[in-house]
């Protein structure tokens, strides 16, 4: 059996380097049919040179086109990866962080929750409809591997509009975690035991252990005495002190970076507070100084594989490529996946999208279920659920009126702004977006 992967979105080239390399390894994949779809051609030709000459280095016989019509990559796909950016850094990014920012209302990443993630999930989810409609229509026993933020909004839209299309959430934040805490403790990561449950960037350690040993006495120890959290290991403005804070209050350690939990939260990003903003090390706007970065940086990369002879193929340490494997062989492997709850976690609402271990082999992606996450942390868990449940409710009822109920529920917007500046700040966000949002969320609609 020779397996198609559909990329959508492969002119983000060293993602797709990540994900097609990973492919490259595994026997059952090695000479897969790879289309790489996206609207941008000097990206996707970039993607294209990548992709063969990993091939080449691999010696696999593996085979890769390139399209800009989506349908054409989705037609017979046997596995889907998206990984794409509506309105990209300019100028939806810009809009997200400068028009809060008039307000008063400072952000740190922006893309997950919040008024960003609000207008991120109103911009993406009409493009994963129309992905998942192609794929019902030309591909559909494909599995669905959906790496676009906001993931929750996004998994519990597409599951809500196309319950027949198989699919699954995917994010790096455990591994992440996992090596940034084997870094300040100074231990293997492939030593660390751990059980993650919850909600993407939400989710926590609900066991974390190190040669049968908890290891959440040595975390809050060593940060009550100053010594942990040691330097970012992944970006250096990154300072884990948010999470650690949080651990020691709730008694568990997010899944997510501190930059993302800062915002999620009414407790740190505070008019008037930049004692907290130091105290923490929380860095403000940090999500459009990295997409400059990442730009000049990816593309500097993307040029040097193109013009490299042979490029190195290092496995990552994302699901995607495993997942494939365990499906087409029936190897069982387990994975972090984002998944509609249908009871998996019985203490969040049916529908959420909720991310728990799961088992992948060849009846597809199985969610363990997980009953024990402390009462503490299900009440965190369920601010983050009603902006995300009010933002898809939007978008399925197509009612305006929701967009500004999200806004209005959000723990860090409601914690700066009164209920007529939120409804201000999301009319001119609203305006600002324009033509990148649905027709039925432009102004002019009741609100």
């Amino acid at each position: 059996m020779t397996v198609k992967l559909a990329f959508i979105g492969a002119g983000s080239t060293i993602f797709m380097k990540n994900i097609v390399g990973d492919m490259l390894h595994f026997e059952s994949l090695r000479d897969a049919r790879i289309a790489l779809m996206d609207i941008d051609p000097k990206r996707l030709e970039e993607s294209r040179v990548v992709a063969e000459k990993m091939i080449a280095t691999m010696g696999t016989g593996a085979t890769v086109e390139t399209t800009g019509d989506r349908a054409r990559a989705l037609d017979g796909a046997d596995f889907v990866v998206t990984a794409f950016q509506i309105g990209g850094y300019r100028p939806a990014t810009v809009i997200d962080f400068e028009v809060p920012r008039r307000h008063g209302l400072r952000q740190t990443i922006g893309d997950t929750l919040g008024v960003g993630g609000i207008m991120r999930g109103l911009r993406t989810v009409p493009h994963l409809w129309a992905v998942a409609a192609d794929m019902a229509r030309l591909c559909p026993d494909a599995l669905l591997l959906q790496y676009v933020n906001p993931m929750a909004i996004n998994t519990w839209a597409l599951a809500a509009r196309y319950p027949q299309v198989r699919q699954a959430g995917l994010c790096h934040s455990v591994q992440n975690t996992v090596a940034e805490l084997a870094h300040d403790l100074d231990i293997p990561a492939d030593e660390i035991r751990y059980r993650v449950a919850g909600v993407n960037h939400v989710a926590f350690f609900l066991r974390l252990e190190h040669a049968g040993r908890d290891l959440y006495p040595r975390l809050r120890e060593g940060y009550r005495a100053g010594r942990l959290p040691k330097p970012p290991l992944l970006m250096p403005r990154c300072w884990n002190m948010v999470r650690y804070e949080v651990m020691d209050h709730l008694g568990y350690f997010c899944t997510e970076s501190s930059e993302h939990l800062a915002e999620y939260v009414p407790w740190f990003v505070k008019d008037g507070r930049d004692d907290l903003i130091e105290t923490f090390r929380i860095p403000l706007d940090e999500y459009p100084l990295r997409c400059v970065e990442q730009a000049e940086g990816w593309a500097e990369q993307a040029r040097a594989l193109a013009a490299a002879g042979g490029i190195e193929v290092p496995k990552s340490h994302e699901f995607a490529a495993e997942m494939m494997n365990a499906v087409v062989t029936d190897t069982p492997y387990v994975a972090y996946a984002n998944l509609p709850n249908r009871g998996q976690v019985p203490q969040l609402p049916d529908g959420a999208a909720v991310e728990t271990p799961a088992l992948v082999d060849a009846n597809g992606v199985q969610p363990s279920t997980v009953t024990d996450i402390p009462p503490q942390l299900v009440a965190l868990m369920r601010s983050q659920i009603n902006v995300q449940e009010l933002t898809v409710r939007a978008l399925l009822e197509e009612d305006v009126r929701h967009i500004y109920h999200a806004a209005y529920m959000d723990p860090h917007t409601a914690a700066e702004l009164d209920l007529r500046q939120i409804r201000t700040l999301v009319d001119e966000l609203l305006a600002a977006h324009g033509d990148w949002l649905p027709a039925w969320a432009r102004p002019g609609q009741v609100a």
